[in-house]
């Protein structure tokens, strides 16, 4: 897993870093909440996560709905990406219940 810091912000080199090692498939952002400045990209068959800052703020991010796919052995792409986005709102619950919650259902 990566971070630094995943945002628009023009000093952030992460994803030209990951370039530089030789990513051949990147897809930069999520339509989640929290955790839209996601990454998720591959050298060869190993994936790569860029975590955004999100992940150091929120109990649970975009991160808790690809993680457990990635270690399952799934390939994550475009299509995975933009379809997190039905139920892609995390309402940050006073108690968390997720996840046992509409959250990226």
């Amino acid at each position: 897993m990566l971070s630094g810091g995943m945002s628009v912000d023009p000093d952030d080199v992460t994803r030209k870093g990951i370039q530089l090692a030789g990513a051949t498939e990147m897809h930069y952002g999520a339509a989640v909440l929290p955790g839209a400045m996601f990454l998720v990209a591959y050298i060869g068959d190993i994936p790569l996560l860029g975590v955004p800052a999100c992940g150091l703020y929120h109990r649970t991010t975009v991160l808790d709905l690809v993680l457990p796919r990635i270690l399952a052995g799934e390939k994550i792409g475009k299509a995975e990406l933009a379809f997190l986005g039905h139920g892609g709102l995390c309402k940050d619950c006073e108690e968390c219940s997720y996840p046992h919650c509409p959250f990226g259902k």
